[in-house]
């Protein structure tokens, strides 16, 4: 199966760091944000990724190659003129072969361990055209309770809200070259059509998902991820020391 990543963004709110570089191959604990996910797509079972890309896409290429390094066949889709990511879409899969259907689509300022290989099962089962990832929505503010007198209650520190959000990972039939604009963006020209007609689905998870799209989620990221593998580090010398006793 093959998946389209969308790197061609220029990344303005994360310069300086991109000054020399699109907005995925900045790093995050040393890794660009383009290798955490090439190798969370293999690990769901993607054997071939397309580059969607433009900006400095010769910072991709020598970085990935053909990427036998990672396990899967990398390929790349260069735009001359920057399309929107609907078009950009439309362009990439024009690069693809009927037999890839569907095709993975993701962001490339997305960093997120959600259990893909289920949502393509999902999409597989529904036959919709198109199925969207989505992720709670957490307030960026605390938040205050108070009674009907006006009373504090509590506090709570940027809570979970009961709305999802769009998470910028797709699952797509190549049919809906269709609906794609030829330059654009999918979200305002194509989805809207697909929700008319029934043919868009939607997966939900609460796995770890963070788009790196300033600085500011940049340090947030790697204060994340920093935390992941150190509780890793600590557990897995916990097991060792159980086991050993």
């Amino acid at each position: 199966m093959k998946a389209i990543i969308l790197a061609g963004g220029k990344g303005k709110r994360l310069r300086p760091y991109t000054d020399d570089r699109p907005k995925g191959m900045v790093e995050v604990l040393g890794m660009p944000i383009l290798e955490y996910q090439v190798r969370w797509l293999h690990a769901n079972g993607i054997d071939g990724v397309l580059f969607s890309c433009g900006y400095r896409n010769d910072v991709i290429r020598e970085y990935f190659g053909d990427g036998s390094k990672w396990g899967v066949t990398v390929a790349y889709a260069v735009e001359e003129t920057p399309l929107g990511r609907g078009g950009g879409i439309k362009y990439a899969l024009s690069h693809l072969a009927p037999a890839d259907d569907p095709v993975v689509v993701t962001n490339g300022d997305v960093i997120t361990n959600f259990p893909l290989s289920a949502m393509i099962a999902e999409h597989r089962s529904s036959g919709l055209m198109a199925t969207i990832y989505l992720a709670p929505y957490f307030s960026p503010f605390g938040i205050v309770d108070v009674d009907e007198d006006g009373a504090v209650l509590g506090f709570r520190e940027k809570p979970e809200l009961p709305y999802w959000i769009n998470g910028g990972v797709y699952v797509l039939n190549r049919a809906i070259s269709d609906y794609l604009p030829d330059q654009g963006d999918h979200e305002i020209e194509t989805f809207p059509h697909l929700v008319e007609q029934g043919q868009l689905g939607a997966y939900r998870s609460r796995a770890y998902w963070q788009p790196v799209d300033t600085v500011k989620d940049l340090s947030v990221t790697s204060q994340d991820l920093g935390q992941f593998m150190l509780e890793r580090f600590f557990d897995e010398a916990t097991e060792i020391e159980r086991v050993a006793r």
